[in-house]
């Protein structure tokens, strides 16, 4: 029955194509095409009806060429034109649909990604359709359409584990992408963490914290909330979030980071994790690390990165890692971030000279002497090296001081 009503419908368009034709001539035709493949939602149809209609307006025969290069300018150039409408038409359908996954096939073909960013920010999941959340997050994350909401999508729906793992997706480059991915991880952590904590003071019959406590405050005066080796949150978790908190840029992040590096630093010894230099005591020094960037004891924590220095004359030798480099280069990272850039500056010259910038995760020193404005701090620094290239852009940036 369903078989002989669809066999009956597509008669009937078809019919009226002809009809159409007879009565209104190609053009006619085509328009009523275009109708009835719109009306019907068949818009990988529509697509090809709405080149059709191309090639006919332009004067071109109505069967595709095997490749628009075979068609002469200036045609080429305006059925081109024609099918990037065509494209972003069908795709914009498929999004007024809610079909985020099949709308970026389109919008992709085009190198179009702000349509299909804007649907993924408004786009909230309907828990009976799983499937279509991986695959709106695999859009949003794995090809880079919106990869910050795809990590929350994640950190919202899988958990801060899935989160944390799909974090070392995000490509490095990312920067501004990875400080916010992770500066909704430390505000996942530290809010479940905090319940936690506020959870087994009150279990305990113990007097409930202030609302809006901090974890430092919670825990101060109640070292039974560690007795027997006791956490509250997963501790690998913990470390993990930790580390990567040093690229938070927000305030309120970075404190909270602080805020977890404190907890970390009162577990038991044998629920810590083994620090990687310059950060041999992980949570001890990411929270000197993280309450410099707050303005909080930036002497002692200077005072120990520096101390996490070498021999300053040893670190070219490995140029193909920045490992041997790590503590300087966190170290001009926190300058950086400081202000302190002439510090930053001798740091930069002084222990990653001659290393390619492209193996820095820190800014090189042709970007501090910017930020400083000291081009000729640069000049210096370039003939020392013998480096012609930034010796050149030293004398420029002079010349238009």
């Amino acid at each position: 029955m369903s078989g002989s009503s669809t066999a009956a419908d597509a008669g009937a368009h078809l019919g009226a194509i002809e009809t159409a034709l007879r009565e209104g001539g190609p053009a006619a035709a085509i328009d009523r095409l275009t109708a009835d493949l719109d009306a019907s939602g068949d818009y990988r149809a529509l697509l090809d009806a709405l080149l059709l209609k191309a090639r006919h307006e332009l004067g071109l025969p109505p069967i595709a060429p095997p490749s628009t290069a075979e068609i002469p300018e200036p045609l080429r150039s305006r059925y081109e034109e024609r099918y990037v409408e065509a494209i972003r038409l069908v795709g914009s359908k498929h999004l007024t649909m809610g079909d985020i996954p099949t709308a970026w096939a389109y919008f992709r073909v085009i190198g179009e990604t702000q349509p299909v960013a804007r649907a993924i920010d408004e786009y909230r999941p309907d828990d009976e359709d799983p499937d279509r959340l991986g695959a709106v997050i695999e859009v949003a994350l794995n090809h880079g359409v919106h990869p910050r909401r795809g990590f929350e999508l994640i950190l919202e729906h899988y958990g801060t584990c899935s989160a944390i793992t799909a974090f070392e997706g995000i490509p490095p480059h990312d920067e501004s992408v990875r400080a916010a991915c992770t500066e909704r991880l430390i505000d996942r952590l530290h809010r479940d963490l905090s319940a936690n904590v506020r959870a087994d003071i009150a279990s305990r019959g113990q007097p409930s914290p202030h609302e809006g406590a901090s974890l430092a405050e919670m825990i101060a005066g109640r070292d039974w909330l560690f007795a027997e080796d006791s956490y509250h949150i997963d501790v690998s978790h913990l470390a993990s979030v930790v580390r990567m908190s040093l690229m938070a840029k927000d305030h309120l992040a970075i404190a909270k980071a602080a805020d977890l590096a404190e907890y970390g630093r009162r577990l038991s010894p044998r629920l810590q994790y083994e620090g990687n230099p310059p950060f041999d005591r992980t949570y001890e020094d990411h929270r000197l690390y993280l309450n410099a960037l707050l303005g909080k004891n930036v002497d002692e924590a200077l005072a120990l990165f520096r101390s996490r220095l070498g021999d300053p004359g040893t670190f070219a030798e490995d140029s193909d890692s920045a490992a041997p480099t790590l503590a300087a280069q966190v170290l001009v990272n926190l300058l950086a971030r400081l202000g302190r850039l002439d510090e930053a500056i001798e740091v930069s010259s002084a222990y990653l000279d001659g290393l390619p910038d492209a193996s820095l995760f820190c800014p090189t020193v042709a970007q501090l002497c910017q930020r400083a404005g000291n081009p000729a701090r640069l000049a210096e620094i370039a003939r020392h090296r013998g480096d012609p290239v930034q010796y050149a852009i030293a004398l420029l940036a002079m010349a238009v001081q």
